[in-house]
């Protein structure tokens, strides 16, 4: 008996996806249905099918760059302090790519100009004067410019190991 239940139940399923499906309510794609629920309109006969959807994260996540965790940070707090200091830094294509998020929200934070943002750049920025002259200087240098603070130029292989270089400088 119990398995004709985990039939019957598995065969409704059934039944509802594909009447989901064939409404146009539910299409197949990458998404994961998280739970789906059913909510009265107009009569009581009939009823429609709702969905709460998430996408997944196949694929987005941080590199690695072949670091634990607390070096990792370490690395990058350090490349987006030379940076803004220099302007431009050449180093691997994955740790510009990497960098790029951190300097672009360090102008975001300079832009912003309040006492948190400038307390949270002063957190992960290692030099108190370069944050000093970053919220003095980038209000007036990226007031027309939304986002995209930096540009990452591709450049040769570095002998040794072959891998791929990169120069990432603020614009």
């Amino acid at each position: 008996l119990p398995k004709i239940v985990a039939v019957i139940t598995m065969l409704a399923r059934a039944v509802l996806l594909l009447a989901l499906a064939a409404t146009g309510a539910l299409a197949y794609t990458p998404l994961r249905v998280v739970s789906l629920t059913r909510a009265a309109v107009g009569p009581a006969t009939s009823r429609v099918a709702t969905s709460s959807i998430e996408m997944m994260r196949h694929g987005l996540r941080e590199a690695r760059l072949g670091r634990p965790a607390d070096q990792r940070k370490a690395l990058l707090r350090a490349l987006t302090t030379e940076c803004i200091r220099h302007g431009a830094i050449t180093t691997t294509l994955t740790k510009c790519k990497e960098v790029r998020k951190t300097v672009d929200h360090m102008v975001t934070l300079a832009k912003n100009g309040s006492l948190h943002a400038r307390r949270q750049a002063l957190g992960y920025v290692y030099d108190k004067q370069l944050v000093h002259a970053l919220f003095e200087g980038a209000a007036d240098r990226y007031a027309e410019r939304e986002g995209g603070y930096t540009r990452i130029t591709r450049g040769d292989f570095r002998r040794g190991d072959n891998t791929q270089m990169g120069t990432i400088e603020l614009v």
